[in-house]
C-alpha cells in the first residue's frame, strides 16, 4: 500500500500502531505525562494533515519521530526543566518541615508503564526501555539542552545509528557524535539520588516479599516495620509540594505527625516509571470507605527501600492511572478477605 492509497482507517490504525512509543519519546524529552500524550497528539495531526506530502523516502516510524522531535522541541523553547525537588532545594530537617507547594509545571511526573513501554518479546530491550523512564534518568535527562537530550535518547534508549539521528535533526554525523558526547559527560558529573535503584524483572522473590511487607508496614502504619525496611538514607518527596526528607528518623517521623491521617490506608500496586508503586487511598471520615491520597513510587536497592515519593495530586494521577476516585470499605473488606 502507497501513502497515496491509504485509506482514513488504514492511517489511524499504521499510525496509532506507534502511539506507545511516541509518546514513551515525548515523556522523556518533556519530563511531563500531560504534555507528552499533547505532543503526541499534535505529531498525529500533523501527519495526518500533511501525509499525502510524506514521500516515503524514510519509514513511517522515523518520520513520526521527527514530527514528534520538532514538537518537542517547540515546547522546550520556554526553557522549562521538570525537577524532583532534591533539585530545586536542600534536605530538610523534620523539625524544619513546611508543606509548600509549587506550580504543577515545576515537577517530573509519573506515567504509569503500559503509556510508554511498548511490549517486547526481547527481555534485554524491555530492561533499557524500564530503566530509561525510572525517575533518577528522567531527573538527569532534564538537565540535558534539549536536542542534547533527543541525541541521548534516540542513540541510547532507542538504538538509532548516528546516521539517521543526524538526518532526523538535519545536522551531521559529527555534529551528533558530538552531542552525545557531551550529554554523557553531562549525566556522568552528576550523582541523581535513585540512580542505583535495582528491579528485576519481573520481580525476584527477594524484591516481592520487600514489597510485601512494605504493604503490610504501611496499611499496619506500623514505623518499626517501615523502619526494618527503609535504607538508613533513605529518601522522601512529596511533588507538589517541594519539601524532601533524608533518613529513617524523618521519614518515620513525618509519618506520624503531619502524615498521620495517612494511618489505615490502603495500597493498590501500580506500575510506574518502571519501578514497583502504589496508589495509596486513606480513609475518607465523610463519605466513609477510601478517597485517594497519592500515587507512590519506590526505588529499591540492596534489598532496602532507598527512594520513597508520593505524587499527591491525585484528581490528576489517579484517571492517568485508570483508578477509581473511591473505594468502598465493604468492597474493600471482601477483596482483603478474597
Amino acid at each position: 500500500m502507497t501513502n497515496g492509497t491509504a485509506t482514513p482507517t488504514d492511517l489511524d490504525t499504521r499510525l496509532e500502531a506507534h502511539r506507545t512509543e511516541l509518546t514513551g519519546y515525548c515523556y522523556r524529552m518533556l519530563g511531563s505525562s500531560f504534555e507528552a500524550e499533547d505532543a503526541v497528539q499534535d505529531t498525529m495531526i500533523r501527519a495526518w494533515r500533511s501525509y499525502d506530502k510524506f514521500e516515503g523516502r524514510s519509514s513511517l516510524r522515523s518520520w513520526l519521530y521527527r514530527i514528534a522531535t520538532n514538537v518537542c522541541l517547540d515546547m522546550l523553547t520556554a526553557g522549562n526543566k521538570r525537577a524532583r525537588p532534591m533539585d530545586l532545594t536542600e534536605s530538610t530537617p523534620l523539625a524544619q518541615a513546611a508543606l509548600t507547594p509549587r506550580p504543577d509545571n515545576t515537577w517530573l511526573e509519573p506515567m504509569p508503564d503500559a503509556r510508554v513501554l511498548p511490549t517486547t518479546d526481547d527481555p534485554a530491550e524491555a530492561a533499557i526501555a524500564k530503566e530509561s523512564v525510572r525517575l533518577a534518568f528522567m531527573a538527569a535527562l532534564q538537565q540535558l539542552p534539549a536536542k542534547q537530550r533527543a541525541v541521548l535518547i534516540l542513540r541510547e534508549v532507542l538504538a538509532w545509528k548516528a546516521g539517521e539521528v543526524a538526518e532526523l535533526l538535519g545536522t551531521s554525523v559529527a555534529s551528533v557524535n558530538s552531542a552525545l558526547q557531551r550529554a554523557r559527560a553531562t549525566l556522568a558529573e552528576r550523582k541523581e539520588p535513585g540512580a542505583d535503584a535495582t528491579v528485576s524483572d519481573p520481580l525476584d522473590e527477594d524484591q516481592q516479599k520487600l514489597l510485601d511487607r512494605y504493604v503490610a508496614a504501611f496499611e499496619g502504619y506500623d514505623m518499626t516495620a517501615l523502619t526494618s525496611l527503609l535504607h538508613e538514607d533513605a529518601v522522601m518527596t512529596m511533588p507538589p509540594f517541594d519539601l524532601w526528607l533524608t533518613g529513617v528518623g524523618d521519614i518515620t517521623g513525618f509519618m506520624t505527625t503531619l502524615g498521620a491521617p495517612c494511618a489505615g490506608s490502603r495500597l493498590v500496586p501500580v506500575q510506574v516509571n518502571g519501578l514497583p508503586g502504589f496508589a495509596q487511598y486513606k480513609p475518607d471520615p465523610e463519605k466513609g470507605g477510601f478517597s485517594p491520597w497519592a500515587v507512590q513510587v519506590l526505588e529499591i536497592s540492596d534489598g532496602r527501600i532507598t527512594g520513597f515519593h508520593c505524587f499527591l495530586d491525585t484528581q490528576r494521577w489517579f484517571p492517568l492511572f485508570d483508578l477509581p476516585l473511591h473505594l468502598e470499605a465493604e468492597t474493600d473488606q471482601v477483596e482483603q478477605g478474597a
